[in-house]
């Protein structure tokens, strides 16, 4: 049977795709190439899956987002990446802990919710 095999990216709509590409490649550090995209390889040291997970419609999780989806990027060390982002200036919403490793959210220029993870070590 025919099937899904993975993901093959994330597509969507900015005000000001120049300006987000900028910001994703300074800030976050995507290596963004010269067709205005990022390639992100899947890697042994990345996390074992990528997840889909609709939500209901009236969650608040991607609060205090109003776009209807979420980033979430792959991290190797979340406290690492955080005093980058701190170091640019970039407001941290929370961090949290869980059976599946640590996150923490900001939210790009545009107001999407990002959620940073570093899954949880085997």
């Amino acid at each position: 049977m025919a099937r899904i095999t993975g993901v093959g990216g994330i597509f969507f709509k900015a005000r000001d795709p120049k300006a987000l590409v900028d910001w994703y490649r300074d800030t976050l550090g995507l290596d963004v190439q010269a067709w205005g995209g990022a390639l992100l390889p899947s890697a042994a040291e990345g996390p074992p899956h990528f997840v889909w997970s609709p939500f209901s419609a009236d969650t608040t999780y991607m609060e205090p987002s109003t776009r209807e989806f979420m980033l979430n990027f792959a991290v190797d060390d979340l406290d690492g990446v955080l005093a980058q982002l701190e170091t640019k200036g970039v407001n941290i919403l929370g961090r949290a802990d869980d059976e599946n490793g640590r996150f923490a959210w900001l939210l790009d220029p545009e107001g999407t919710k990002i959620e940073l993870w570093e899954p949880k070590k085997e």
